[in-house]
């Protein structure tokens, strides 16, 4: 028993795609035994056993667990015992990379062949920036980074448009950065970063502009006249804060006159009260309330007559005043 498949011992594939690993055997003419094919995962401590996937036995197949080895197992040919022992694996996942060993055995001959599979994930499509301010004279740093892939990534920029690559500019494959130490006009353009792994590539494209410097002397009057204008509202603002708090104020102060100046005098005391109380001091005069006419009293026995007295109001509260 002789397996003659030849090839790579190592096969490096991206997550997803499929994969066939070759095992075809010529018999002896002196093997007269049972065909028996196993496709096994070599374990990597030789202290424990192989991990057994599947099998082809008196013309019977096998297959052995359901852990993760086994997902998409299948023999590639219809009918293994022709010749063909091959291993076909679909939609390939990075938990299926290991060492497959596949064994033929019909006795008394033997043989085996093993094969590495290494499964990576493809790298994702980059992301493209400019650090710094694309300024003319200073220095511009184009960045690129593949948030997935399997390692190693490696990163390559090229000018797409505007001439060939700057003099100037350099680049580092591992970390993705295209410095250009003095940015120019004559360096705008359109660049490319392209970053690969075994088993795939992707791209982007930024647009890298030539800024001229700002002017400094227009920068420092901008400055000075906004800063002037600032304060002369400011100025603005306290003054009519000023002007409306004392006209608050006197506003007030015209209020409160106007109140005191509207509040009615004290109630005096009418006539009468005076009159009552002069009676009851002097017994000897007497009172009587008439309107407009001539009123007697004695005085200690004298007669005299009232006369020529102007008229006296009336009181609704006291009556009239004698």
């Amino acid at each position: 028993m002789q397996v003659t498949s030849t090839g790579p011992q190592t096969i490096q594939k991206a997550e997803g795609e499929s994969v066939t690993l070759g095992c075809s055997y010529t018999p002896s003419p002196f093997d007269s035994g049972e065909l028996d094919i196993e496709w096994s995962v070599v374990s990597p401590d030789t202290t424990q056993k192989d991990l057994m996937l599947i099998s082809y036995t008196s013309g019977t197949k096998y297959t052995h667990g359901d852990h993760a080895f086994a997902t998409g197992l299948n023999f590639a040919a219809r009918d293994p015992s022709m010749g063909d022992a091959s291993l076909s694996i679909s939609r390939l996942s990075p938990a299926q990379s290991a060492t497959y060993q596949c064994k033929v055995k019909k006795s008394p001959g033997v043989d085996m062949r093993k094969v590495t599979l290494v499964v990576m994930a493809k790298p994702s499509v980059p992301k493209c920036w400019v650090e710094g301010g694309e300024l003319v004279g200073k220095a511009a740093s184009l960045r690129c980074k593949s948030a997935r892939g399997s390692t190693p990534l490696a990163y390559t920029w090229r000018r797409e448009s505007g001439g060939p690559m700057p003099a100037a500019a350099t680049q580092d494959s591992v970390t993705g950065e295209l410095k250009i130490s003095n940015h120019s006009q004559s360096a705008a353009g359109i660049y490319l970063c392209e970053v690969n792994n075994a088993v795939g590539a992707e791209r982007c494209r930024i647009n890298l502009k030539a800024n001229k410097p700002p002017n400094r002397a227009a920068v420092i009057v901008g400055v000075t006249v906004g800063s002037l204008l600032l304060i002369f509202v400011l100025l603005v603002f306290i003054a009519l804060l000023y002007w409306k708090l004392s006209n608050l104020r006197r506003h007030e102060k015209e209020f409160s006159n106007d109140i005191r100046e509207d509040s009615p005098p004290p109630e005096s005391r009418p006539a009468s009260r005076r009159t009552n109380r002069s009676a009851s001091q002097h017994p000897q005069v007497t009172y009587s309330p008439v309107g407009g006419a001539d009123v007697s009293s004695f005085n200690g026995g004298c007669p005299h007559t009232l006369s020529s007295r102007p008229p006296v109001e009336y009181d609704s509260r006291y009556g009239y005043g004698v």
